[in-house]
């Protein structure tokens, strides 16, 4: 083995499934904690447990941690261990008609308000209506009638007595009172009245005006005897309905004698009541109009206001409710008025009040997805102002978009007790917290929940369990414990860390899943680690397009890319591409020229405007290393010209930085470089080689390239920083062919290091006196350099030289002109 080559077993973690104490995942029980969470969970369980106001809570984290199925199951828990919230109510408000009163209750005599209420009209009406309609009632209201008539006939028997001395006669009718002359003992009609002397008409009009004030007399005087006819028998009824109305109204006021609200609701009915008993004596037959077009007059229904809209329920809660909904229109969130069409007007009621997702929370806890939330703005800043005030109001606009407003109802606020969980990413959270001066008042507390976990046996148990709990939701066969082992395998290749795994379970479902279906379509009962691979390979394969377009353009040398032979200035650098959801890694061409001048190095890209402002900076750094490497004793007279050749859609990032540095090396000493390997790695200005990021799609992509061609000989490779090794988790391909010696990779710290196995050249370092040893990479850099920079001189003195000659002869001139 070479200096700097890794080993196979150095290239994946492996995981060995004899650590697991079952067969396959049916014999585990489903996941209930988290994975790998710890400081999230502390920070969760802490901020559910502050009650003060503003302590609601942001759940930070990438997508697919399980952020959101931990943050339910928690509250589902505890949620169970605290009392239930009061139900509410609205009830009809009979002093203000279109503000309806909230009340509450504890929790399960909402529904039994309601309950009580609906029989209460029932009995009600029965009672008020029998009680009206027997036989004595009649019996005492027909003699008050009769009282009165009595009464009328002898005042009108006076009036006519009366009128008989001036020559009329009064007749009591439905409508009034009516005087007609007499004459002869007779009374006469009109006709008749008309055939009399002019001298007698004139005189029966003269004693009619006398008549016509005692009739007006009479007749005010039998409308008071009316009135008080009438009065006296709305009290006799009120007497009569009210006890009949005190038995039901006292039985439900003992009921709830310690609510204010629903006694002083109990009073107005009371009061109602009696001011409408005609209403309730009423049948339904008499109040039956004859079919009509457009709306009809309905008949008064006094019971319909006491009625009970029981708006939140809480009966059926079992400690206190954990809501989450997908669904964040604003009416959902925060309730709504319901409208009924009505002979095409719109008609609503009290009755008609529907809670939102905050009401039915409201005690509890509720979840948002942060994303969904903030894309509708109304509703986020509606929350806000709900969780700032702490109450909670329905508002009737027709549409939120819009400003038009219907008149209608405003019902009475709810208090507002409730724990609001926002569960988002980074940037959300970012974002928010730098633009809305309420997101930090009223989200104090942030929870983060980690994209990976430790790699140990206890998370590999859990993530085993998590795998019985997705099979058992789905209906999937389960893994057997080699297929588990794969999973974890490829759980720590997300992860990107040797000792770490992902916790990202919506990528580990999916390879669950697939791998299930491919089982499930051989027809077979368990997913065995054959599946696993299956479902990986084909996972790619879908998506390959682009790759596959790339590895043909190389293969027909249409991208110019060699993986044999020895070029000077020549390399081959590895670059990663990301077309939609599909990473892959390809080689690609860099290639350096060095001449003499004062430029440095000239990155062709940056140019061009193709070269990235982290690239650019990688570029600027190789003239800072080779300065202090080489011109400690003389400038730096160099141009160096670096190109990705064939790339012409951009290029960032500073991980080809060091490959850019060895072609400069290699065309400067005139050391070709073997192009059978590639090289990654970002290089700062004392040549230390730094990480970088997708080193095992670079180092797959270079080796499908190299197998394509033939893996014939045995100097096929790729150089990756040394820091990188922790992050390697290669294809078994790869692996099998480092194991059988066909392919090589190379971990390394410094320039040095990278330079003698490209060229097989020693770097060779700097002597006491600042030399480099003879024949060495940088020895003939430096002295190419040297040259440079005593070429850069001669000519730069020659046109000095040539510069003053020319200035000498402009004076003689001038003088000679003088």
């Amino acid at each position: 083995m070479k200096k700097n080559e890794l080993s196979y077993k150095d290239l994946k973690v492996t995981c060995n499934p004899e650590i697991f104490n079952f067969n396959d995942t049916s014999e585990l029980e489903p996941i209930s904690t988290e994975i790998g969470q710890d400081r999230g969970i502390k920070a969760l369980e802490f901020g559910v447990n502050v009650d003060i106001k503003g302590y609601n809570i942001y759940l930070e984290g990438p997508s697919g941690v399980g952020k959101t199925m931990y943050a339910k199951n928690y509250l589902d828990k505890i949620a169970k261990k605290k009392k239930t919230p009061p139900d509410w109510c609205y009830i009809y408000n009979f002093k203000n008609p279109n503000e309806p009163v909230a009340v509450s209750f504890p929790a399960g005599q909402g529904k039994e308000f309601k309950e009580t209420m609906d029989s209460f009209i029932k009995d009600i009406r029965t009672d008020i209506k029998s009680t009206f309609n027997n036989d004595d009632f009649e019996k005492e209201k027909a003699l008050i009638r009769q009282e009165f008539e009595e009464k009328r006939a002898v005042l009108i028997q006076k009036l006519n007595e009366s009128t008989e001395k001036f020559g009329f006669q009064v007749k009591s009718a439905q409508n009034g009172i009516y005087m007609m002359p007499v004459l002869n003992g007779k009374t006469i009609e009109e006709e008749e009245f008309d055939k009399l002397d002019d001298k007698v008409k004139q005189d029966f009009e003269k004693k009619a005006e006398i008549v016509q004030g005692q009739v007006m007399d009479a007749i005010g005087k039998i409308k008071e005897m009316e009135r008080a006819s009438d009065k006296r028998l709305e009290e006799w009824q009120a007497n009569i309905a009210l006890l009949t109305v005190n038995s039901h109204i006292n039985y439900v006021k003992n009921k709830y004698k310690r609510n204010k609200k629903v006694n002083q609701f109990l009073n107005d009915i009371k009061q109602d009541i009696l001011k409408n008993i005609s209403a309730f004596t009423t049948t339904e037959d008499s109040n039956k109009n004859i079919q009509q077009m457009g709306p009809k007059q309905e008949p008064i229904k006094p019971w319909l206001n006491y009625r009970v809209n029981l708006f939140v329920d809480n009966s059926q809660t079992e400690g206190v409710p954990v809501i989450m909904d997908s669904n964040y229109t604003y009416q959902n969130i925060f309730g709504k008025l319901e409208y009924e069409n009505y002979f095409g007007s719109f008609k609503t009621d009290y009755t008609m009040l529907k809670p939102g997702l905050l009401h039915i929370a409201n005690g509890g806890y509720i979840i948002f997805q942060a994303k969904d939330l903030l894309a509708n703005g109304i509703c986020y800043e509606a929350l806000k102002k709900a969780l700032r005030i702490k109450q909670l109001s329905i508002e009737n606009s027709v549409d939120q978009r819009t400003s038009m407003v219907m008149i209608s109802l405003k019902p009475e606020s709810i208090p507002l007790d409730v724990k609001v969980l926002m569960v988002g990413n980074d940037a959300i959270y970012q974002s928010l917290l730098a633009m809305d001066g309420d997101f930090r008042k009223l989200f104090k507390i942030k929870v983060e929940f980690e994209e990976d976990a430790p790699l140990n046996e206890e998370n590999m148990n859990k993530l085993a369990s998590f795998i019985n709990l997705f099979c058992n939701q789905e209906e999937l066969p389960h893994l057997s414990k080699e297929a588990v082992a794969k999973v974890i395998e490829y759980s720590s290749k997300v992860s990107g860390e040797h000792g770490k795994m992902s916790t990202k379970f919506t990528e580990i479902a999916q390879i669950v899943g697939e791998a299930a279906t491919w089982a499930k379509m051989d027809k077979k009962k368990l997913v065995t680690a054959d599946y696993i691979d299956i479902a990986l390979k084909e996972r790619i394969e879908r998506v390959k397009k682009y790759d596959s377009k790339y590895v043909e353009m190389i293969k027909e040398n249409t991208l110019l890319i060699d993986t044999s032979g020895s070029k000077v200035g020549v390399i081959n650098g590895l670059t990663v591409m990301t077309i939609g959801d599909y990473t892959f890694g390809k080689p690609v061409k860099i290639t350096a020229n060095t001449y003499i001048g004062k430029t440095g190095v000239v990155n062709i890209e940056r140019e061009v405007e193709l070269s990235g402002s982290t690239h650019s900076k990688g570029v600027l750094i190789l003239t800072g290393y080779l300065g202090e490497m080489f011109a400690q004793d003389f400038p730096l007279s160099l141009t160096a010209s670096i190109c990705f050749e064939q790339l012409y859609s951009g290029v960032d990032g500073d991980s080809a930085s060091s490959t850019e540095l060895y072609a400069i090396l290699s065309s400067l000493s005139g050391i070709p470089i073997n192009q059978s390997i590639a090289v990654t790695g970002s290089v700062n200005q004392k040549g230390e080689i730094q990480p970088i990021g997708g080193v095992n799609d670079k180092i797959e992509g270079f080796f499908q390239i190299c197998k394509m061609r033939g893996l014939e000989g045995s100097n096929h490779g790729v150089i990756i920083p040394h820091q990188n090794i922790q992050n390697l988790s290669l294809s078994d391909e790869v692996i099998q062919a480092v194991k059988n010696k066909k392919f090589h990779i190379y971990a390394i710290s410094n320039i040095d290091e990278g330079i003698e196995i490209l060229t097989g050249v020693p770097a060779g370092k700097k002597d006491s006196k600042g030399n480099f040893p003879a024949g060495t990479i940088n020895y003939l850099a430096h002295e190419k350099l040297k040259k440079y920079a005593e070429l850069s001189k001669e000519k730069w003195y020659f046109w000095r030289q040539s510069n003053d000659l020319g200035t000498e002869k402009k004076d003689t001139g001038t003088e000679k002109m003088s």
